[in-house]
């Protein structure tokens, strides 16, 4: 595809660009924004070019509707699969929400309605997380005789501890936002009437002027190191702050200091 923000004008997949914001929406309403093939080999398209796409300072995932975020995998589509089929489709799978995780720019889910399965897999490839406070998160696909094979019992495990994950797991446990909240699986909830979306921009409202390098940095030495033993992973935080040694930024922030002005930052 030529263009690779061509999105807009499917219907699978749209992205707007607002003020250093991409907002990234699954726009299958009537579907509750399943994950269909098409939409998985699109976001994972998307998101590679959104890695290097200059109006995109931090990017948001919604769903399309007050339903969903994503209710997961598309099961119309899944019933005429064969085994073969569905190995394939979990390659898709772990392709697209691999370019959510390896995006240096911070990633935030919108969720409202339910994200569940592959739904709240693709959440938990973002870096931050906002939800309705009437959202429902879950995975409950030992429920239906299969496990999550989106990363979910690896993306879990990491973010609130293989105990919990396999309580969340095993009993197929579906929970409010707010449980959420607790559990640090949730960043943030919007107030009652906020939609998620608005309540993202106003969480990561300073990250939109922040400086990129750097922000790619902490997040490459973050997602790396949980799975170095801490020797390696002062090395690894070394290399990363040298990304940051050299930038324009980071003389534009001395500056900045000194002049009693805020710093601009152009990711140089």
């Amino acid at each position: 595809m030529s263009d690779p923000f061509a999105y807009e004008t499917l219907s699978a997949l749209s992205v707007q660009f607002d003020a250093g914001y991409a907002l990234v929406t699954l726009n299958r309403p009537e579907r509750m924004n399943a994950l269909s093939r098409v939409l998985l080999r699109e976001l994972g398209a998307l998101f590679r070019a959104l890695a290097v796409e200059p109006r995109a300072r931090v990017i948001i995932v919604t769903g399309s509707g007050e339903k969903a975020f994503c209710a997961g995998a598309d099961l119309k589509e899944r019933q005429s699969m064969t085994e073969d089929d569905v190995r394939a489709l979990l390659g898709v799978y772990r392709d697209a929400f691999g370019a959510i995780d390896h995006c240096p720019k911070p990633v935030v889910a919108a969720i409202q309605g339910v994200a569940l399965g592959g739904g709240f897999e693709l959440a938990l490839a973002c870096d931050l997380r906002v939800a309705a406070p009437n959202a429902v998160i879950g995975l409950p696909e030992t429920s239906l005789a299969i496990i999550p094979g989106a990363g979910g019992t690896q993306r879990l495990s990491r973010l609130i501890g293989p105990g919990r994950a396999k309580e969340l797991i095993l009993l197929a446990k579906k929970m409010p936002a707010r449980e959420g909240l607790g559990l640090g699986l949730v960043t943030a909830l919007a107030a009652e009437g906020e939609s998620p979306v608005e309540a993202a921009k106003q969480l990561t409202a300073s990250l939109v002027n922040g400086a990129p390098i750097a922000l790619a940095a902490a997040m490459e030495a973050i997602d790396l190191g949980a799975d170095l033993d801490l020797e390696a992973g002062f090395l690894l935080e070394a290399r990363c702050y040298e990304k940051t040694l050299g930038s324009n930024d980071r003389r534009e922030a001395l500056a900045a200091f000194s002049e009693g002005r805020k710093p601009v930052y152009t990711g140089t």
